[in-house]
């Protein structure tokens, strides 16, 4: 977690977008008006008073470790927010059936299930990282379908890239056992069972319901 040295209205600001709060529950939960989060958006240079930077420092402290990583992008200047979200990552949406294909991953607080993912390179095709990795994390042979869209992921702050994909050929297994526990084939039906359904980009699940 990064230190604050010193809240300016930029900062704070920083903190309510990483934290997705209105201007009104934000204010509410540091015990100011929402007259003075405005003034924050309005003046960002400006440097609130002690006791506003302490509440300041009580929430941040106090927020979980995704709306801190947030933060920490949000509050980088504009040049270095955009060369951060440069990063590319191909998200494989792998169907069998009615089955979809998903791995465990191993995080720093909790495990969590996610479809097989993998960094693009600069030059490199999402189609082809989507695919590869996809076996490499469980040998499963697949291929693209269609592709699905892109977003600033709300989590990682990454830009993601998903495609649908096709069962080709292999046993799911997990060949990757530092980064994951487990692979399985989950009914499309009992998906957001495993992913809250908040956290599937809207595109990814229309397309499952469609197929």
């Amino acid at each position: 977690m990064d230190v604050v040295d010193q809240w300016t209205g930029r900062a704070a600001c920083a903190l309510q977008e990483a934290l997705r709060m209105s201007n009104e529950a934000f204010a509410n939960r540091i015990g100011a008006s929402p007259r003075t989060v405005a003034g924050w958006h309005a003046a960002p240079d400006i440097v609130p008073r002690a006791e506003m930077q302490a509440a300041l420092d009580t929430i941040y402290e106090k927020a979980g470790e995704m709306v801190q990583k947030r933060f920490g992008r949000l509050s980088l200047p504009p040049e270095e927010r955009v060369q951060a979200q440069a990063l590319r990552v191909a998200i494989a949406v792998v169907t069998r059936a009615d089955e979809v294909l998903l791995v465990c991953r191993r995080g720093d607080a909790a495990l969590s299930w996610q479809f097989p993912a993998g960094m693009v390179k600069p030059g490199g095709s999402v189609e082809s990282v989507a695919i590869q990795e996809t076996h490499a994390e469980t040998g499963v042979h697949c291929a693209v379908r269609d592709q699905l869209g892109s977003r600033v992921h709300p989590q990682t702050g990454v830009l993601a890239s998903y495609v649908l994909c096709d069962y080709l050929a292999g046993e799911a297994t997990n060949l990757d056992a530092v980064e994951n526990v487990d692979v399985a084939w989950v009914p499309r039906a009992a998906l957001t069972r495993f992913i809250p359904a908040d956290r599937i980009y809207p595109p990814v699940l229309k397309a499952l319901e469609a197929a």
